[in-house]
């Protein structure tokens, strides 16, 4: 996908701030909205800027923080150290960031985003990761999408009518706190 100076402009008022090293817009919403930009992985200055995939909507962005205040990192972490398929998957996507990342520029470095491979550091960085290769890519993107669409009630405005719902992947939403994330 490519970005128009339209596309810009809109992500530049989503953020407040002109966005730096965009690519693409690698994720539109239903209603049309970019949402996901991939950035280059070096600024024009020189500097380093490893995440690939920014989320940039702000319905999007507000439900990933609400899911992050309800601690939904800290079940998927320990889930990473008890379920070895899901530990797995997630490596894979890992490695397919970086190869992705190294295809513009390797930054030498095999720090992805999100804290993979070991960890769930940033739910921002999973949904854009998910929402830019789709539902089937990795796990944990997937549910973390999931979670954002039926909590969030995005379902079609911001995030796909066919995404997986939370039902479908066996989440049940009730075991995490939602009075401080709202």
């Amino acid at each position: 996908m490519t970005v128009t100076d339209a596309d810009i402009a809109v992500v530049t008022e989503q953020l407040g701030r002109t966005p730096r090293g965009v690519l693409e817009v690698s994720y539109r919403t239903p209603d049309g909205q970019p949402a996901v930009i991939k950035t280059a992985p070096k600024l024009a200055d020189g500097t380093p800027f490893p995440t690939l995939y920014y989320l940039t909507d702000p319905r999007l962005t507000a439900e990933a923080s609400r899911l992050e205040v309800a601690h939904v990192m800290k079940w998927m972490e320990a889930r990473l150290g008890e379920d070895e398929g899901l530990a797995a998957d997630y490596q894979r996507a890992h490695e397919y960031f970086l190869a992705k990342r190294n295809e513009i520029e390797d930054l030498g470095t095999e720090f992805s985003g999100g804290g993979m491979p070991d960890r769930v550091k940033c739910l921002h960085v999973l949904i854009a990761y998910a929402l830019a290769e789709g539902p089937k890519h990795f796990q944990l993107g997937t549910e973390a999408v999931a979670m954002a669409a039926d909590h969030g009630q995005l379902r079609g405005t911001a995030i796909p009518k066919d995404w997986p719902t939370v039902e479908e992947l066996g989440i049940d939403l009730v075991q995490f706190d939602f009075s401080n994330a709202e």
